[in-house]
């Protein structure tokens, strides 16, 4: 019995407690919010499909694109056909808005492990500047400007790889857009 006490309600309640008090944006689910209005969050990936905006990673969520309720890789191996086609897809689609001659990034055709990612590479984001800025009719270089406001170093300066969060630098094409 006191171990249950210990480990389901002291143990929890302080932690809760500690995160609340030292990171309460992180605790609350680092909900970015547009005056009281909840955009999103900086953790979870959004579906982008309009020109004028950055697009995020694939989705490999059952239901609907980044539900975070069905968290889920999609188990395709790299020989599975399956995947295969839906990398297809997705250069077919991308190649139509660049230069046919400039690779495609992997993260813009493949979904991360757990299909929820909110992030891309620099490479992904530098591919799509272009079509970004001719669909909002503005320098390349104020879009690139924004994109590297919008990246993101290394955890702790030595983990994982350097990543652009894609709600942030849409929301701020939008703010740019809009003079704000």
């Amino acid at each position: 019995m006191s171990l249950t006490v210990l480990t389901g309600v002291i143990y929890p309640a302080a932690v809760t407690l500690v995160a609340q008090v030292f990171f309460p944006h992180q605790a609350n689910g680092s909900i970015i919010k547009d005056g009281d209005v909840a955009i999103g969050s900086e953790l979870i990936g959004q579906s982008f499909t309009r020109p004028e905006y950055f697009w995020s990673r694939l989705s490999a969520t059952s239901t609907e694109p980044y539900n975070a309720a069905a968290s889920s890789g999609s188990n395709y191996g790299p020989m599975n056909p399956a995947l295969l086609k839906l990398a297809r897809k997705r250069i077919s689609h991308l190649s139509g808005s660049v230069d046919k001659h400039v690779a495609i990034p992997v993260d813009l055709v493949t979904s991360s492990a757990s299909g929820l990612d909110p992030h891309i590479t620099p490479a992904a984001a530098e591919y799509q500047v272009a079509r970004v800025a001719a669909a909002r009719s503005i320098s390349e270089d104020r879009v690139r400007d924004l994109m590297h406001a919008s990246t993101e170093g290394r955890t702790l300066g030595v983990l994982g790889e350097p990543r652009v969060n894609v709600l942030k630098v849409n929301l701020a094409l939008d703010r740019e857009v809009k003079g704000l």
